[in-house]
This record gives structure tokens, C-alpha cells and sequence, in this order.
């Protein structure tokens, strides 16, 4: 049998293609991949078993995937859809349709998360779990092996038995996990399949010559009757999921069973469970008599016949994991089914429940080991494991035990971006399909957009390896940012006389400067091999700045010592023009020179000389501590009795101090005109300019004196400087790319300059803030302190300037409602929180009535301190009457100020309740193109429709940035993304023009690098504004591929705005005034095609659907000149 490397959802997309003739597809994490896997078969023009070629169709949302799907199905055409939590939850209503109707289909689902006080993407059965009562059929499977061997079964018994089915497996640990599994062969589908069950489900289809009438209303007489009359397909479906599960072990020579046991067959104590972690139990039985485990395939229908076949006679004793918490349940899903079976059967066993794994918490053998032990005590009572519960003292402590391990294991910590994810799935490939070892690979990743940790978890072995946990013992280590050695334990498991391979730009005799003494005693207490590379200066030197991974892949595997270096040498070349001849030939050769200069600029480290001053940071008591140094495994369950329900603490980004940078900008005086300009660019808010006074010049350190100047500003004796947040800097460049003087250069720096730079900077922080221009231009804007600082934003975002500036203008009275998406998770993720502002997250479908929902409040209740202020005002002193009278007769946003700040609330503590709702506050929804023009748009038109001051802000990047770059309404004509592998075939939707067609609203499209004023001015104006406000502003972002980098972005937002490609333009209601803020230059439009990868399509239909592009453009930008009363055209 063919052997490949693959992860699960590649897996599920290989089967499940097969039996697809049209998909309905909307991204979500962790499933998007098995639907961009779909549309890259599509458009190759791979066929399913039928011999056609796929149809996929991107829908608005996962309801609106879901309802095409029901559409298909009542049409007799075989449809398919991908998804995961929230968007499962969206289909839940078409669910119930489509199983009442007893039609075929499988929705494969990546399992997510649910989210409740907060989002998570991670791992669990919460979506799952939704699910039961809808009538579908639910199907499990374990490994990536499994999902390979199982997903067919899935399609094959819902054609047969008529009852629909969510076919799942566990996001990211299955979904993402890569590993060596054999690939079925899809002649088997087409032997097995039931023709005439499929040719009964198209003759069942709607039909002109056979008319019905489908989707009736039924009342009392009638409902429940029918309900019951569909029992039968139920009861008939565990024997058709068998039958298929026998076949399927005929044709691979495997034991599938709806319910498969593995262990002693006198086993006394056994564990029920679905998912991953089955694969984690059987380890853990394969080294101890009497255990036994029941690993669940076929949850729904649940099946007692084929449970009570596999379970041994001798078990006294049995616990149920669940991978979700059910609140106010008696128990969680699987275990009130064992229970079930086992009440109904009399049978004298014991059964208990145990939650583990919620949000991919990761579950070792050990806390297996745990589960089996405590089966042993008298009294049983719900657990977890995998946690440590100090509040309601339930968890199970891990056993210390130590298991076998088979595997040769390597742990890699990239920094995001960096390309060790890349590499790491580069090393599995060519070793799992060059020699005859198995392979298996994890990645773990952080919340940051890019600049974060990430975590590759390798394992090598001769034989099959599945062990869904972290790896336990590396025999290597890799680090590709030395910053790291400070803030976490990169060596604390590592094997002893292991490997330890640390990139670097400090030589040997300059490691002191890096290399925590708490290392050094690691690497020579365990007897490490310490090996340093220099990729970043092999990178540069080769013309390929930052571009590591290449680098790092050749140093690992030739310490690795697996294959053959000149092997290697052989596939990475090949791999290097694959993934970079579209760039060019220079690419191709940097690339490939850059391989050679890796093995050579490998040096081993003589770890007996090694000395240190530095040591590593320490980990307080404190929540935020232990998450910034990733301490998982000191977090107690009290450390959250204060935020119970998700509220935290905002600005908290302002104390993590990443240190992510090589280079950083460097400020010179002489040069600067003071504009300011680089610090409205900054994404991070790291470049800042200050104003100081002569009792703060006088304060001030030197290194802060000889960096002033005269402010020169009139009526103010006050002295100019700019002042730089080193560790915060990401070194995207574009302070230094729009300085028109050259004033900001980033530069490499060493720690001595770097110290220099942050007393300067801390210093700085303690200045007042001086309000001596307008807030309402570039240079005024740039004195307040922005209430969004430090990110983990991508570097360069071009997002977060907008942000940025948002605060600075409105901080004061700003509430923000955020959508899900890249803004919401930079925004606020786990422990770093950059707002200082009032910010909120519902989902990702509901942000435009979650926002208005705070504006109806705010003004309910603004309306009830009017009414309390009526009530009481001559109830009150003299003072309180007058402010009231001032309020109630003259009301502004000033004035509201006035009388906050000025009432006496000891003479009037009857409005002290109502304290917050007496000033004015600017509300902001905020979101992304996928929100705006896709599944958030309904809400945003009902919104914009119903006349209320809110304010809408459209980060618009043309793309679903953050579920991986798939194809938005936004994404132009000819673009690629995923979902639009081939270039989108049809046109960017206006969504600005659409919002104009509602009189009462004030619209404005703005890009940042092309006016700043422009962009000022329409925020200001929007704000002011008494109705509803819509701005849209691109941004570039990295998933459109600019080939000189994000470095650029100001510079393609001024290039898309003179190109025409995105106009700028104001319409303000109360002047009924259209304003066309730029003009448009089309002999550059091409300009935009060749900087930007995402315009890279196939010469045969670049022609036509840029053209096509370019003339979207001219018409709308022509349509707008006539909006503004003017009758020339392009």
C-alpha cells in the first residue's frame, strides 16, 4: 500500500473528495485546509469516483454553506461541507432539515472549541456535542491513519442508510498533526459503494416531471407521528456502519468495529473514550496487565449491541472521558451513555466520569496512568485530569511513572513567521518518504499573528508512531531566537549527551551575552552537544533577509544524521526551485548558496568554557507571569477566581517586552522636521514622539538630553524628542521607509545601546502628555498616547496604524466592538492585552448587532440619567441644579464632560449607579472584509439601515487573513487566495457603494499611506456625525504577498489610492456632500499585478481577468466622479 505524510484534514480531503460532486465551503479554524485541499484537486482538475471534476462554491457564512448544501441534496446531487464550532453551530437549524429529510451527506468537522467566556481554536468535543440531537449520525476517528481509513465508511453508510453524518476527528492534534500513514486506495469506494441506494437518493430528488411538495407545515395531528415513523433508519444504521467497517478491514487488512477494544481480555478496569487520546490509552495498556479500553467510533446512533460485544465480561470498574464540560449536567454526553447501557443492562459496574483535553489541553500518559489508579479507590467522583484544580479538588496528579519510548523526539522553537513550522514539515517529508522510518509531527503555536513562539514537536521511529501529546524526552533541541534562553525553559527535558542547536548572531567568545547561567549549568549538567549557526547573516549575505528556514533545515538534518547529506543536499535544492521560481532565477541561486554556507558556518561550542551574568527571568505567582514564560504547568484553577468570566485586565502587552528584533530604529535629531509621521505608521506604537518642559529636561538622563531639540511650537518652551520601545519593536521598517529626512534608520544594535535606548525611553514614559495641537492633524494626533500599543500583530500589519490612530483620537470615550478575526486576536489574546480602551468579542457573524446592541444600551440609559437628573434637580444643592439644568437644556459632548467631572455626588448619590452613562461615548465596530462583506454583512446593513450613532471601521486586507488567506467578497478579480487557487473569477464587491445607497449614512474609504490627513479627517468627521458611519480602509497584509515585503505597506497603500485600484472619498449626510479625495493615474494600475505574489495566476487567464480588474476599477472610479458631479472620465 502507497505510504504518504499527511495531516489529518489532508487525509479527510482525499477520501471525501471522492464521493463530492459539489462542495459548500466557508473557512474556519482548524478546517479551512480540508477545503482549500478540495479547491486545489478542483482546480487541477482532479475527478472524484465519478469521473467529474469537483465544484466548489465559497459561501457567505457556514449557515449559508449548509443551506446550499440541504439545496444540492434535495436536488439529488451528493454534497459536502468542512467546518468546526461556531460555524457547526450555524448549520445546527439545516441539520435538523436535512436528517428529517433522511438525505446522504457528511459534514467533516475538524472538532473546535465552542467558545463561551472566551474564543479558542484549539481542540475538543464542545461542537461536537451540539450536535447529538440533530438526527445526524456521528462518526469518530482517532489518528490521522484513522481519518484516512474511516472517512469513506462515513459516505458509504449515510448513501445507504439515508441518515446524514458529521464524520469528525480532533482539531489541530489530528487535523494538523503530520505523520506516515498508508493512502487508500479509491477503487475500494467505488467497489463498495451502493449504487442503487444512489440512485434511489437522484430519483427522490426534486423533479419537473414528477412534482412534490417538500418542506410542509405540520401541526398536532401529524408531527409526531412522523418523527417516529423514521426510528427505523436509526436502528438500521449500526449494521450498515459495521458492514462497511468489516469490508474496509478486508481491503487493508485492519479490525474496525463501531466500538473497538484494545487491552487484557480479563481487563477489570477499563476507560471509554473517542477521539486522540484513544491513541494516548493504548499506550499506556500496552505496558500493564488487567486495563482495557473501549475507543468509540460510531457515538450516534449509540449502539448498546456493539458496545456490549466488545466489552469484557471481568470489568468491574469503567471511566468515561469527556473531552467537554457540560454545565449543570448530571455528567457529560459519552459517559450518560455508558451509564445508560450499563443501568439498563443490570450489569455490576461501576462507571464514572472524567473530563480532559478541553481546548486541546494537552493529556499525557501519565495522567492516563492517573485515570487507571484512581479506578482503584472505593469512592468514585467526576474528575479531570490534565489540570490543576485547587478550587473544586477534583483533578487527578499525574502518575511519575516512567513509560517506554520508541521515538527519537526533536522539539524546535521558531519564532512565527520564521519558517521553522515549514522546516519541521520539510524534515518529516523527506525523511518519512526517503527511508523506511515513521514519522510523526506536532506544531504548537501562541496567539501572536507572527513574531510568536512556536513549537515543532518531531518524532522519528521504525515503527508506527501515534502519541498525541508533546514530546517528553528530545534528544535534540532547537532554538531560532536566542531572546528565548531568558524567558523560557527551552532545555528542560532534553535528553542527556542530546543536542542543542541555538541561532544565533553572537559569536563564541560573545554567547556570555545571551546564554542565562541556568542554560549553561542545563548543558553541562546533561552533557549536551552545543552547536551555533548564524542564519540570519547567512541570509542576509545571500540576498535573502530573514528567510532562515532553508538555512536551519540543512543545519538540523546534517546533526540529525538520518540521511544521506548529499541526499539532502539533492531535495532541498529541488524543493528551493519548486517553492521560488516564480520569483525568479536570483531567488532559485541565493537560496541554494545559502545551503552551502549552512553546513559551514555550523560551529560546536565548547560548553566547558562557557560562563555567565545573566539569568533567566523569574516566574512569579502572578497569572500573567506564568503565561508569559509559558509556565502551563503552574497554572492552578484559582489563578482564575478572578476572571471567571473572561473580563481582564487591559494594557498588559505594554509589560511582555518580546524582544523580537535584530534591528531597531535608530533616531538622529539633526535630521528630523518633526512630523511625526513615523510614529502615525508604527503598527506596534514602539516609535512615539514627546514633548518635555524644562523641570522634566532637567530630570532627564543624558541619553535623553542629547536626543532633544527645540519643539517650536509657539507660546511653548518645550523640547522635541522621539522615543523607541526596543523589545516592542518588531523591525518591520516603515518608520524608517517614510521619513522623509531620513531622521529613522534601523540599524543593528548592541545590548550596551540597546539599554541606553530603553533608559531613554523609560524615562519618557514618565513626561505628561502635552495637548498643545490639535488632535485633528498628523503632528497633534501623534502627541497623545495611544491606547493600543504593542500588538501581536504581524510586523508591518496594516491593520494596526488604524487602531492606533482610533485611540489617539477618541481614547478618551472610545468603546470598541470587535469581530472575530485578526483584529479581535491580536487584540486580545492571553496574557497580552494592548487596549486601554473599553473592548469587547462576541463572534465573528454578529459583531454589527453586538455593537449596536452597546449603542441601544448607552443611550437607553443615558435617556434614565435624564430622566434621574428630572427627577431630582431640585432635590439637589445649587451646584448639582445648575450643571443639571445646563445638561438637560443644552447638551453636548462637552458639556456632558462638564458635569461628570464637576457634579457633587455626595450631595447626590442617587446618580452615583449611573455614574458611567452621563458622558458621551464614541462606539466603534470593528472587523475585518470577511465580517463586512461575507457573513457579519446582513447585520452591518440592518445596522447602517436603522439610523443609531454607530460607527463602523472595515479593515479591509481583501482576504480572510485569519484563517489562512482564503478568498473574500473583497478579493479582487484575479487575486489568488485559497478558495481562489486559480485567481477569483468575479469582482470585488462595493461594499462602500452599496452603504451609499442609505442617504443617512456617512461613508468613507481611506488608505493610510496615501493621505493621512484624508484618513484623520474622515474618522473625525464619522465620529462627530449623529447617525451611522461606515469607513473602509485597506490594509495590506502579508497574504498579498508584496515582494519587497511589509516593509512597503505605506508605500502600497499610496500606490493602490494614485493607481485608482482603491479610491478615497467622503459622503457626509449632513452636507449631503460627496467628496472624492483622490485621483486615479490607471498606467500604474499594473504596477500593483507585479508587486504582489497574489497576482501571480497562470499566463492563460492573466490576460483576461486582471484586464477585467483593472476595468472593474475605471468603471467604479467613473461612478464615482459622476457621485461627485463631475461628468470627466477616465
Amino acid at each position: 500500500m502507497e505510504q504518504k505524510i499527511m495531516d489529518g484534514n489532508s487525509a479527510c480531503s482525499y477520501v471525501s473528495y471522492n464521493f463530492t460532486e459539489v462542495a459548500g465551503i466557508y473557512p474556519i479554524t482548524p478546517a479551512s485546509t480540508m477545503a482549500e485541499k478540495v479547491d486545489e484537486y478542483s482546480a487541477s482538475g482532479k475527478t472524484n469516483m465519478f469521473g467529474d471534476v469537483v465544484k466548489v462554491v465559497e459561501m457567505q457564512s457556514e449557515a449559508g454553506a449548509i443551506g446550499m448544501v440541504h439545496g444540492l441534496l434535495q436536488n439529488g446531487v451528493l454534497a459536502t461541507t468542512y467546518t468546526a464550532s461556531q460555524g457547526l453551530l450555524l448549520m445546527i437549524p439545516n441539520m435538523y432539515k436535512i436528517a428529517g429529510e433522511l438525505l446522504p451527506c457528511v459534514i467533516n468537522v475538524a472538532a473546535r472549541t465552542v467558545a463561551t467566556h472566551a474564543l479558542s481554536i484549539m481542540g475538543d468535543h464542545s461542537d461536537i456535542y451540539s450536535t447529538r440531537p440533530t438526527g445526524f449520525a456521528i462518526f469518530s476517528s482517532s489518528s490521522v491513519q484513522q481519518v484516512m481509513d474511516l472517512t469513506g465508511v462515513s459516505y458509504l453508510s449515510s448513501i445507504k442508510g439515508r441518515i446524514p453524518f458529521v464524520n469528525f476527528f480532533d482539531g489541530f492534534r489530528t487535523s494538523h498533526e503530520y505523520n506516515k500513514i498508508n493512502v487508500i486506495d479509491n477503487e475500494i469506494f467505488k467497489e463498495l459503494l451502493d449504487y442503487k441506494a444512489l440512485e434511489n437518493f437522484r430519483k427522490n430528488s426534486l423533479d419537473i416531471d414528477n412534482p412534490t411538495t417538500r418542506g410542509t407545515n405540520q401541526g398536532d395531528m401529524v408531527y409526531f407521528e412522523a418523527v417516529e415513523a423514521r426510528n427505523k433508519y436509526y436502528e438500521k444504521l449500526p449494521d450498515i456502519v459495521n458492514d462497511y467497517m468489516e469490508k474496509i478491514n478486508k481491503k487493508i487488512n485492519t479490525n474496525y468495529k463501531p466500538f473497538n477494544y484494545y487491552g487484557d481480555k480479563n481487563a477489570k478496569k477499563v476507560i471509554v473514550a473517542m477521539g486522540s487520546v484513544c491513541e494516548t490509552v493504548k499506550e499506556v495498556i500496552k505496558e500493564e496487565k488487567g486495563l482495557g479500553l473501549i475507543e468509540v467510533h460510531l457515538y450516534r446512533p449509540f449502539s448498546s449491541k456493539y458496545f456490549l460485544n466488545v466489552l469484557p465480561k471481568s470489568v468491574r470498574k469503567i471511566a468515561v472521558l469527556d473531552r467537554t464540560k457540560e454545565a449543570a449536567s448530571n455528567g457529560e454526553p459519552l459517559y450518560l451513555d455508558v451509564v445508560e447501557i450499563i443501568k439498563k443492562h443490570n450489569l455490576k459496574i461501576e462507571v464514572v466520569g472524567g473530563r480532559y483535553g478541553l481546548s486541546s489541553k494537552n493529556t499525557t500518559k501519565n495522567d492516563i496512568d492517573a485515570v487507571y489508579k484512581y479506578l482503584d479507590n472505593k469512592i468514585l467522583k467526576t474528575f479531570t485530569i490534565g489540570i490543576n484544580d485547587d478550587v473544586n479538588n477534583i483533578s487527578l496528579t499525574p502518575t511519575t511513572r516512567n513509560f517506554k519510548n520508541t521515538s527519537k523526539e526533536i522539539l524546535i522553537y521558531g519564532y512565527g513567521s520564521d519558517g521553522m513550522v515549514t522546516t519541521s514539515k520539510n524534515i518529516l517529508t523527506l525523511i518519512g518518504e526517503k527511508t523506511p522510518s515513521y514519522v510523526q509531527g506536532y506544531f504548537e503555536y501562541d496567539s501572536k499573528k507572527s513574531g510568536g513562539v512556536t513549537k515543532s514537536h518531531l518524532r522519528f521511529s521504525k515503527e508506527v508512531i501515534n502519541s498525541p501529546y508533546y514530546v517528553t524526552n528530545p534528544y535534540m533541541v532547537v532554538c531560532s531566537k536566542d531572546t528565548y534562553l531568558k524567558k523560557y525553559d527551552v532545555l528542560n527535558n532534553i535528553k542527556e549527551n542530546g543536542i542543542f542547536l541555538l541561532n544565533t548572531e553572537k559569536d563564541i567568545n560573545n554567547l556570555n551575552e545571551v546564554l542565562p547561567v541556568e542554560v549553561i549549568n542545563k548543558l553541562k549538567e546533561k552533557k549536551i552537544n552545543f552547536y551555533i549557526i548564524n542564519a540570519n547573516k547567512i541570509a542576509y549575505e545571500n540576498n535573502i533577509p530573514n528567510k532562515i528556514s532553508m538555512i536551519m533545515e540543512m543545519a538540523i538534518l546534517n546533526l540529525m544524521g538520518e540521511v544521506d547529506m548529499s541526499l539532502v543536499k539533492k531535495e532541498m535544492k529541488h524543493l528551493i526551485k519548486i517553492n521560488f521560481s516564480k520569483k525568479g532565477i536570483d531567488v532559485v541561486n541565493s537560496n541554494i548558496n545559502a545551503l552551502g554556507s549552512s553546513l559551514t558556518s555550523l560551529k560546536k561550542v565548547d560548553i566547558s568554557l562557557l560562563t555567565s551574568k545573566i539569568n533567566m527571568e523569574k516566574v512569579n505567582n502572578t497569572l500573567y507571569s506564568k503565561l508569559e514564560h509559558a509556565r502551563c504547568d503552574l497554572i492552578k484553577v484559582s489563578d482564575f477566581n478572578s476572571n471567571i468570566d473572561g473580563v481582564f485586565e487591559g494594557g498588559t502587552s505594554a509589560l511582555e517586552k518580546r524582544g523580537l528584533s535584530n534591528i531597531i530604529p535608530s533616531y538622529d535629531k539633526d535630521k528630523c522636521i518633526m512630523c511625526n509621521m513615523c510614529s502615525l505608521v508604527c503598527p506596534h506604537a514602539v516609535v512615539k514622539p514627546y514633548l518635555l518642559d524644562k523641570e522634566e529636561i532637567e530630570k532627564s538622563p543624558l541619553s535623553v538630553k542629547e536626543h532633544l531639540k527645540d519643539a517650536k511650537i509657539k507660546d511653548n518652551d518645550l523640547s522635541f524628542t522621539i522615543g523607541i520601545s526596543v523589545p516592542d519593536c518588531t523591525g518591520c521598517s516603515l518608520c524608517s521607509m517614510v521619513c522623509p529626512t531620513k531622521a529613522i534608520t534601523l540599524k543593528k544594535q548592541n545590548l550596551e545601546a540597546r539599554q541606553k535606548e530603553m533608559e531613554r525611553y523609560n524615562y519618557l514614559q514618565t513626561v505628561s502628555e502635552k495637548h498643545v495641537l490639535p488632535k485633528t492633524t498628523i503632528k497633534g494626533s501623534q502627541f497623545v498616547k495611544p491606547k493600543f500599543e504593542f500588538s501581536g500583530a504581524c510586523a508591518g500589519c496594516g491593520e494596526t496604524p488604524y487602531l492606533k490612530l482610533l485611540s489617539q483620537l477618541f481614547g478618551d470615550d472610545l468603546m470598541i466592538a470587535n469581530a472575530t478575526g485578526c483584529s479581535s486576536i491580536y487584540g486580545a489574546s492571553i496574557p497580552s492585552m494592548p487596549y486601554t480602551v473599553p473592548w469587547v468579542n462576541s463572534l465573528f457573524e454578529d459583531n454589527a448587532e453586538f455593537g449596536y446592541g452597546i449603542r441601544v444600551g448607552e443611550d437607553f440609559m443615558h435617556e434614565k440619567v435624564k430622566r434621574v437628573f428630572k427627577e431630582y434637580k431640585n432635590k439637589v444643592n445649587s451646584k448639582n441644579k445648575k450643571l443639571i439644568d445646563k445638561y438637560l437644556k443644552s447638551y453636548s459632548k462637552e458639556v456632558a464632560e462638564e458635569v461628570y467631572n464637576n457634579l457633587d455626588y455626595e450631595d447626590f448619590k442617587e446618580i452615583i449607579p449611573l455614574k458611567k452613562y452621563i458622558k458621551e461615548k464614541t462606539i466603534f465596530i470593528v472587523g475585518g472584509d470577511g465580517w463586512a462583506y461575507d457573513i457579519g454583512y446582513g447585520g452591518i446593513d440592518h445596522v447602517l439601515a436603522n439610523n443609531e450613532n454607530v460607527n463602523i471601521l472595515v479593515l479591509d486586507t481583501e482576504v480572510y487573513s485569519n484563517t489562512g488567506g482564503q478568498s473574500s467578497k473583497s478579493t479582487r478579480m484575479g487575486a489568488t487566495a485559497k478558495f481562489a487557487s486559480s485567481g477569483k473569477k468575479t469582482a470585488k464587491k462595493d461594499l462602500a457603494k452599496m452603504a451609499l445607497n442609505y442617504k443617512n449614512v456617512y461613508v468613507a474609504t481611506v488608505s493610510l499611506g496615501a493621505n493621512y490627513m484624508q484618513t484623520i479627517k474622515a474618522f473625525n468627521e464619522s465620529a462627530s456625525y449623529n447617525g451611522p458611519s461606515i469607513i473602509i480602509c485597506y490594509a495590506p497584509c502579508i497574504a498579498h504577498g508584496i515582494k519587497s515585503g511589509m516593509k512597503s505597506a505605506i508605500e502600497e497603500e499610496k500606490l493602490v489610492t494614485e493607481s485608482g485600484y482603491f479610491p478615497l472619498f467622503r459622503y457626509n449626510p449632513e452636507t449631503e456632500k460627496f467628496t472624492l479625495d483622490s485621483k486615479a493615474d490607471f498606467t500604474k494600475y499594473n504596477e500593483i499585478f507585479n508587486r504582489e505574489n497574489r497576482y501571480s495566476i497562470n499566463e492563460e487567464e492573466k490576460i483576461s481577468l486582471l484586464e477585467q480588474n483593472k476595468k472593474n476599477a475605471i468603471d467604479r472610479y467613473n461612478e464615482y466622479k459622476t457621485l461627485e458631479g463631475k461628468d470627466e472620465k477616465w
